[in-house]
């Protein structure tokens, strides 16, 4: 399972695995009942604190992500997925409302502030 960590953008690293593990069950990528690696080995591959994958778990499980089944691991749960990516929608509308703010503060277009949401969204790619 492919999890890209910062540390350079102030998010909790327990936070941003959670959050693309997340965008990965409500994607399909990660399909119901399908096992996730056991806390040790997502830490061992992510070159992090068994104490910060086991946080982002059991955080998963609370919001009804993920399932523990003791002794046999953590699996993706049955979720309402329009209700999980509204979840996510309200997230992003969140941030893009931040920097809209921010743009107009700093006298930033409408024009150029897409032309940088453009470049943002293409950097990946």
């Amino acid at each position: 399972m492919e999890i890209i960590i910062s540390n350079s953008n102030g998010v909790p690293i327990y936070e941003q695995i959670k959050e693309q593990i997340k965008v990965k069950i409500v994607s399909n990528e990660l399909k119901e009942n399908e096992l996730l690696p056991s806390i040790r080995t997502l830490a061992k591959d992510l070159r992090c604190s068994v104490i910060t994958t086991k946080n982002a778990y059991e955080e998963l499980v609370k919001e009804g992500y993920v399932k523990n089944i003791p002794s046999k691991g953590f699996y993706v749960a049955k979720i309402n997925k329009e209700v999980a990516l509204e979840e996510q929608f309200h997230k992003i509308e969140e941030f893009m409302d931040k920097a809209v703010t921010m743009a107009k503060m700093n006298r930033i277009s409408k024009q150029t502030l897409e032309e940088m949401l453009t470049i943002l969204y293409e950097e990946d790619k």
